[in-house]
């Protein structure tokens, strides 16, 4: 009996075709079917090369257990989870995220455009398992084989709903250079920034199936930083937006080319939202990822700060118990849950704009003005085995660093999620003593673990 792929975080991921191969796709189809018991479901998914082949195996797991799939082709996963939202069915998205196009994945919303439950993905994945393992089970004699269809609305259907959520013209006079990863962002974003009102300039937008993320977007901001900051390109613009593959992270870049980190993006939102009126509940939900300076700014802005473990899925469970309207994580995905159920580089771009045109100055200086962020040096360790307590493992390797840096600093060791990686994070005053003390922390689980 093989392994099989694992639910992560943010559903399952990883090699296309090998791993995510088209067999267990299907398999998961079927048993997303059966647990959700759905009478329809909506897929769609980012441009990837394997995208079309693994959408196609979906569709016929889902269809063979008798529910119809309506096929949205390529659209961001946002725009899936506000289509799942609105109609009330499942949504799955064909999408590895911010990974290299070699890689793919899976998503999938409840009805309603929400996560699954533990127990639902749980529940799936169990069924998947079992239907790889053991076969499909007795031999249906009914042919209530459910239908497949093409619907060509998905990007209409989007980029309306969000102009009719902020209004025409409600970002006139910024001048905007998008990066559209290449992704599922890539004929999106630019009709709706543009009938917002905004002038825009895209790049990276021309996707062919195997350069999505490839130097560009979220992850690889470096590209759009050099337009904006080259002396060459004769372009004066107020901000710099970056999507991922799927569109639902954001990183911006102001306007001399410098990135400004989701860190940065939630702490402005949240003193715009609070100036506003529409900080509910006085708070806003980050990681244990988020910045020792953002904690020290949400407590100088007298905003509370509610701290989960890394994921959105995590955030959004926090906001959703708690009421809470603002969200997110460092890497950018950035969760404005009164205008939709997850995460949207989008609509958190078109947020950033609104919060732009209603302060005075330049990007930069407001961005510079609501924290200070200490240095943080991220390393990974490739282990044999992850760890089910690492930090306990490693407990007094990391009691002797965090006394070295003090209040000054943190440490952070974990792992991963979805590979087979521990994480060490260090914060400290100095990138220097930051990475001194990284280096020893790998060192240690290196020897432990690896």
């Amino acid at each position: 009996m093989s392994p099989h792929p694992s639910f992560g975080t943010d559903g399952v991921r990883g090699p296309a075709i090998v791993v995510v191969s088209p067999e267990y796709v299907m398999a998961l189809g079927r048993a997303i079917a059966r647990v959700l018991s759905p009478t329809r479901v909506v897929l769609g998914r980012d441009p990837r090369l394997s995208g079309p082949v693994l959408e196609a195996a979906l569709s016929a797991g889902v269809s063979a257990e008798g529910v119809r799939v309506e096929e949205l082709g390529v659209l961001p996963t946002p725009a899936l989870a506000m289509i799942s939202a609105v109609e009330n069915v499942p949504a799955v998205v064909i999408t590895a995220s911010h990974n290299p196009y070699t890689d793919n994945g899976v998503k999938v919303f409840a009805p309603g455009g929400r996560k699954l439950l533990d127990e639902q993905q749980r529940a799936i994945e169990a069924e998947t398992n079992r239907i790889l393992d053991e076969g499909t089970g007795p031999i249906r004699r009914d042919l209530e084989v459910g239908v497949v269809m093409r619907r060509s609305d998905g990007i209409s259907t989007y980029v309306d709903h969000l102009v009719a959520v902020y209004g025409e013209g409600c970002l006139a006079g910024l001048r905007i250079v998008i990066d559209t990863a290449n992704g599922a962002m890539s004929k999106v974003a630019p009709l709706v920034l543009q009938r917002l009102g905004a002038d825009v300039i895209v790049m990276n937008d021309a996707p062919d199936g195997t350069n999505i993320n490839d130097k560009c977007g979220a992850t690889s901001p470096a590209a759009l930083c050099e337009f904006i900051s080259g002396t060459g390109t004769g372009v004066s613009v107020d901000v710099g937006l970056a999507f991922d593959g799927d569109g639902d992270r954001l990183i911006a870049v102001d306007e001399n080319g410098r990135v400004v980190d989701g860190d940065r993006l939630i702490a402005l939102s949240a003193i715009d939202r609070r100036a506003e009126g529409r900080l509910a509940g006085n708070t806003v939900v980050v990681t244990v990822m988020s910045n020792l300076g953002f904690h020290r700014a949400m407590a100088s802005a007298g905003v509370d700060v509610v701290t989960t473990a890394v994921g959105d899925r995590h955030v959004l469970d926090a906001m959703e118990s708690g009421g809470f309207a603002l969200g997110g994580e460092q890497s950018g995905h950035i969760i404005h849950r009164d205008r939709a159920t997850t995460g949207d580089g989008l609509l958190a771009a078109i947020e950033l704009g609104l919060t732009l045109r209603r302060a005075s100055g330049r990007f930069s200086n407001v961005a510079a003005s609501v924290m200070h962020s200490y240095p943080q040096v991220l390393r990974n360790v490739r282990v044999e085995r992850r760890p089910d307590d690492v930090a306990g493992e490693l407990a007094s390797e990391i009691a002797a660093e965090e006394a070295l840096l003090g209040v000054n600093g943190r440490v952070l060791v974990r792992t991963s999620g979805t590979e087979p990686l521990v994480r060490v994070m260090v914060e400290a005053g100095s990138v220097e003593l930051a990475e001194e003390v990284a280096e020893r922390l790998v060192s240690a689980a290196t020897r432990r673990f690896a």
